[in-house]
């Protein structure tokens, strides 16, 4: 069992970082469609990802048509502002993708309108525009390991210094 978060033309380094963080905490596979809006030498993205990149599972791709052809067949679900369907109301199939937008501009329309059914979002306040990118993805990703029982990720914590 493993989720995939895809993000498309990303362009803030520092929360790509916190997303490559959550991957691998998880276990997820992070999917990165160019056009990116950085390097991916730059120092923001490799501090907020701190140590974790040896732990994380990503993968490149030049564009979004690149993308899909590498995965025909698949689910996939479209996180955006724009969706009537609230993302605790999805059942996540196992190895499902999700997909996210870039920061400025979320995901194409063409792409939501085309796949309608698919698009989920993040309830909000009236008059927000929209929540940071790597909390977006945090907060689905989790939802989406809960419905799984969080399956092989360790459910305990251990206190180093003081006893229950």
């Amino acid at each position: 069992m493993a989720f995939n978060i895809v993000l498309v033309e990303p362009e803030i380094p520092q929360n790509t970082g916190n997303i490559v963080r959550t991957c691998a905490a998880t276990g997820t596979v992070l999917h990165l469609v160019g056009p990116l809006g950085f390097s991916i030498e730059d120092k923001y993205l490799k501090r907020a990802g701190l140590d974790y990149w040896d732990e994380a599972d990503v993968r490149y791709y030049n564009n979004i048509n690149e993308f899909f052809e590498k995965f025909p067949g698949k689910t996939f679900y479209y996180s955006t502002t724009k969706a009537v369907n609230n993302y605790c109301d999805v059942q996540f199939e196992d190895d499902s993708f999700i997909l996210f937008g870039k920061e400025t501009a979320g995901l194409p329309e063409e792409l939501l309108r085309d796949n309608k059914e698919y698009c989920i979002r993040i309830p909000m306040k009236k008059g927000i525009r929209s929540l940071n990118l790597s909390n977006s993805v945090a907060i689905v990703l989790y939802e989406a390991l809960r419905q799984q029982n969080f399956k092989e990720m360790r459910l305990e914590g251990h206190m180093v210094k003081y006893e229950w």
